[in-house]
């Protein structure tokens, strides 16, 4: 069983999605809604999976002391889990340790492989709200050949890192990070596999793509993610073609 640590702040206004809050026609209020709903999405996934929960939270003292609230992060996350999964009294709750994204991610994966002997490992976006079980059951799957197993997405980006053993993690999340890391498991001496690409949001031609991502794969009877379609459709944010360009609308 591979844990799967699924990187979460708390969905607080000013704190996440802030590119998207400036660059897209939505606020930081609904920026922050859209954080919850793909979390929602990607800890359903997990769930879903043959792999173990494990949601990974900065503590409160480490965030922004503009973005502390009466509310604890572990709380304010343990109510989003309880919206949107079937069990949540099994999903694993942690604090995450490190100065940066890269130091936290692995702190978090070397303390599983090393401390409690997991097998395998893997880091998990919030915002990869694409990710399904099929993914997730497939990294697994591809780590009992591969010592490390990459989800590229687009612009250099990753939303999956799985390991069966550490790797040097500092600024391993360096842009290109698909590259960085790659880099990184090759210089441990480690094999490298890939998990198809998959999309995640934090910019606003990321949103684009997965707006019309959602509206093709509904209208085709597919999979999609449920939480944040709801959240598009509740807020009436549409993909427009203008000038040749695809861009945002509100009804």
């Amino acid at each position: 069983m591979t844990t799967v640590a699924v990187l979460a702040d708390p969905p607080r206004p000013g704190l996440v999605l802030t590119e998207l809050a400036a660059t897209t026609p939505l606020s930081e209020e609904e920026t922050a809604d859209l954080y919850a709903a793909m979390l929602k999405d990607v800890l359903r996934a997990v769930e879903n999976s043959g792999g173990e929960l494990l949601v990974n939270y900065r503590a409160d003292e480490d965030l922004p002391e503009e973005h502390q609230t009466a509310q604890s992060v572990e709380s304010e996350l343990r109510d989003i889990a309880d919206e949107c999964l079937n069990s949540p009294a099994d999903a694993r709750f942690e604090v995450q340790v490190g100065q940066t994204f890269s130091g936290r991610v692995g702190n978090t994966l070397t303390h599983l492989l090393d401390r409690e002997d997991v097998q395998t490992a893997a880091a998990v976006e919030p915002t990869a709200m694409f990710l399904t079980r099929k993914e997730i059951d497939n990294g697994a799957m591809k780590l009992r050949r591969h010592p490390v197993i990459l989800g590229p997405s687009t612009d250099g980006r990753v939303y999956y890192a799985g390991f069966d053993d550490p790797i040097n993690f500092e600024a391993a999340y360096t842009q290109p990070a698909v590259e960085t890391l790659t880099d990184r498991g090759l210089d441990a001496g480690f094999e490298v596999d890939f998990l198809p690409n998959l999309p995640v949001v934090e910019t606003a031609s990321d949103l684009v793509t997965a707006l019309t991502l959602i509206n093709a794969r509904k209208k085709a009877g597919r999979i999609y993610p449920r939480h944040a379609a709801a959240f598009f459709d509740d807020i009436g944010l549409t993909v427009v073609a203008e000038d040749g360009d695809l861009v945002l609308s509100r009804d």
